[in-house]
């Protein structure tokens, strides 16, 4: 079944006369640009652009003058799109189109059903540069975009997808972002999906597309430190539900396993896994030695286990729990109008033999701080507003202390880690922004360094508030070996 796209003609000849204007346009307009560089002060520029846009989009709507033909054939399907257009405008952004095009007028095109129905939108953007984009059109058009070499639209719909991954689908749709930019070997969009799937894991392990995560992707992320999660229980049992419903090969499977961070798991639950899990059930032989090792470090301080086992492993290092023995959530109203302060509690260590020692932290936030050799000296002799301009010039500023006069535990350190909630999807706050500061200090290091506070519709805030949840990992360091 053949469709062609080209209604009736109610300009003869109007279209070689527009597609003339073009190429006109297309030569002198350099040299307009160096004869004005000279002009005097009365010259002025009459910009008719728009129009030229509208009367080149007539050009496809009717059809005047085309001399291509592009016959967009369905895959598996017997159903035939005909598209009339000019050579002249293809060729300009397409050097596919241009070799396509060189012997001959009419073209067959063989394209999957999701870019066959969203060609004629493609090839409108060659005659007015613009193009509406859904999150569910987005493959499909970077994939034309890609295939017939348009890079401007291939760098716009990348873009889109970059500043969309929070946006709120039926389905999810970054998990296949992710596989489509590891098929296309976009590692700049590669990272953004997985940089979003680690800081917003409970979510996603929460919606559909966690099942059509694939092998290599789930291998990638068990793998990480900065996932964002309430628990390490809630990964397994996310992994476990992955597992039996994708059905891996064994290796992937000891892979995943063994990447569980159990001494990061307290011991009554590691009891509740063994006995009501029907994967470890199947392939606890997987991990046995991680889980005595788990047993192990729970019945004793760390400072007793460091001396034995080599703790400097990912296996001791905790991720981003946000649950509240790791750190404590902090939303700043109308954060841009003055200093603020909280203090919350966390757990020494995630060992059970810490269970009952609590660190308490006390966390600053300025919204305008100057260093001292910046901030304005008052005085008769300088004027208020030079004063009050100086200080609006002050940057967002995070400091993370302990309570504890003189904190020093042997063997281990504190990494705060800050994570900036930017957008609420159906009442979900997402992660955008993480934010970790070096064991040894406790500022934050370019906090919200390009975040405008004074804007209510900037990307940090919601609902004119700046939502933080502040992060407290302990990092164990191996002391001198015992025999």
């Amino acid at each position: 079944m053949e469709r062609t796209l080209r209604p009736h003609q109610p300009h003869p000849g109007w279209g070689r006369q527009c597609l003339a204007l073009l190429t006109i346009v297309i030569i002198t307009v350099q040299a307009a640009h160096k004869s004005d560089a000279g002009s005097d002060i009365s010259t002025t520029l009459l910009n008719h652009s728009s129009m030229l846009i509208q009367r080149l989009q007539e050009l496809l709507q009717y059809g005047n003058s085309t001399d291509a033909t592009l016959r967009i054939r369905t895959t598996s399907s017997d159903e035939v799109k005909v598209i009339q257009a000019h050579q002249l405008l293809l060729n300009l952004q397409s050097d596919v189109f241009e070799g396509l095009l060189a012997n001959k007028s009419v073209v067959t095109l063989q394209e999957p059903a999701d870019c066959a129905i969203l060609f004629e939108k493609f090839i409108r953007y060659f005659y007015c540069g613009e193009i509406s984009i859904q999150l569910s059109q987005a493959i499909a058009l970077h994939r034309l975009a890609s295939k017939y070499h348009v890079p401007a639209l291939q760098r716009g719909v990348t873009e889109y997808m970059k500043t969309h991954l929070a946006s709120e689908s039926s389905q999810g749709h970054v998990v296949s972002w992710y596989h489509y930019a590891v098929t296309m070997s976009d590692e700049i969009l590669q990272e953004s999906c997985l940089k979003f799937l680690a800081w917003n894991l409970s979510t996603v392990m929460s919606s559909s597309e966690w099942t059509t995560v694939s092998d290599d992707l789930m291998v990638s992320l068990v793998q990480r430190s900065d996932l964002v999660l309430q628990s390490e229980l809630e990964l397994f049992s996310a992994v476990e539900e992955w597992i039996m419903k994708s059905n891996p090969n064994a290796s992937i499977i000891e892979r995943v396993l063994r990447s569980i961070r159990y001494p990061m798991i307290l011991p009554n639950q590691l009891f509740q896994m063994q006995r009501q899990s029907s994967l470890l059930a199947t392939y606890q032989s997987f991990i046995q030695d991680l889980l005595f090792q788990a047993f192990q470090f729970h019945s004793s301080s760390p400072l007793h286990f460091a001396k034995y086992f080599d703790v400097n492993c990912s296996m001791f290092i905790p991720r981003n729990y946000l649950s509240s023995s790791w750190g404590s959530q902090w939303i700043i109203n109308n954060p841009a109008r003055d200093d603020r302060s909280f203090s919350f509690q966390t757990a020494l260590g995630p060992s059970n033999h810490d269970s009952s020692k609590k660190i308490t932290w006390n966390a600053l936030f300025s919204p305008r701080w100057l260093p001292v050799s910046l901030r304005p000296v008052y005085s008769e002799s300088v004027s208020g507003s030079s004063q009050s301009n100086r200080l609006e010039e002050g940057k967002p500023r995070l400091v993370v202390t302990s309570a504890m006069s003189g904190l020093d535990f042997a063997g281990v350190t504190f990494q705060k880690t800050v994570l900036v909630g930017v957008k609420r999807q159906l009442g979900k706050v997402f992660v955008k922004h993480v934010y970790s500061v070096h064991q040894s200090t406790d500022e934050v290091s370019d906090f919200l360094a390009h975040a405008d506070l004074q804007k209510r519709t900037s990307e940090y805030l919601i609902d004119n508030s700046l939502h933080l949840h502040v992060i407290i990992k302990p990092i164990y360091h191996s002391l001198i070996k015992a025999k």
